[in-house]
């Protein structure tokens, strides 16, 4: 897979670096030329020397041929502008982009062409309520501009589900059980698979469909 990077700082060259090692095509895209002189050097990596935020900039870098654009610099406007650009302009299937300030969390969904927003406050909040929440539902990470929510569960001993089969619970049509982890190892939902008391459920939910999810877990 070739995926572009927009900014070379410690987070850009940190993802490059690790999807290089990961069997990945790596394009990344820095406009000031002594940052990008500093990247190391690796057959799978091309650093670019332009300006994400520019149209012609990105025709240079052969932005086309990508299947996924990560916007990581460190300012929120240019990630924005990168995403709307790489969605509209080059069609590409796949945008992330890193949210440097909370407070602009809601500005990151499809309108600017933003498929999933890394928010590191929200992830570190959402990571601390799942270890420490049981009966509650969390919500990890948001998808398609917030169209699709990935949510855990900690089963509580008086959830309604408890010894229930997945094929004998009714399922919201847009919502989706993804994986259960139980005693440390992760079991694949089928529709023979059961729910037990302190399971972690994952699962995929809408906007319109999370409530039921809950209610359906938790009871709450």
């Amino acid at each position: 897979m070739r995926v572009a990077i927009a900014g070379a700082g410690n987070v850009g060259t940190f993802i490059a670096n690790e999807l290089v090692d990961n069997g990945h095509t790596v394009l990344l895209i820095e406009q000031t030329p002594a940052v990008a002189a500093k990247v190391p050097k690796h057959a799978n990596l091309e650093v670019h020397v332009g300006d994400a935020c520019e149209v012609s900039s990105l025709k240079e870098a052969g932005l086309e041929t990508c299947d996924v654009v990560v916007a990581a610099t460190g300012d929120d406007e240019d990630n924005l502008v990168v995403s709307l650009l790489a969605k509209q302009e080059f069609a590409v299937p796949r945008v992330i982009a890193r949210v440097n300030h909370p407070k602009n969390h809601w500005l990151f969904n499809e309108t600017w062409g933003v498929d999933l927003s890394v928010s590191t406050p929200h992830l570190i909040t959402s990571l601390v309520d799942e270890a420490v929440s049981v009966g509650r539902l969390v919500r990890l990470f948001q998808l398609e501009g917030g169209a699709v929510r990935l949510v855990e569960v900690t089963l509580a001993d008086d959830t309604p589900v408890s010894g229930l089969a997945v094929k004998d619970v009714e399922i919201p049509r847009d919502a989706t059980f993804v994986a259960i982890v139980r005693d440390e190892h992760v079991v694949m939902v089928r529709g023979d698979t059961t729910f037990q008391p302190g399971d972690e459920v994952l699962a995929l939910v809408t906007p319109e469909s999370e409530d039921a999810v809950r209610s359906l877990l938790t009871g709450s």
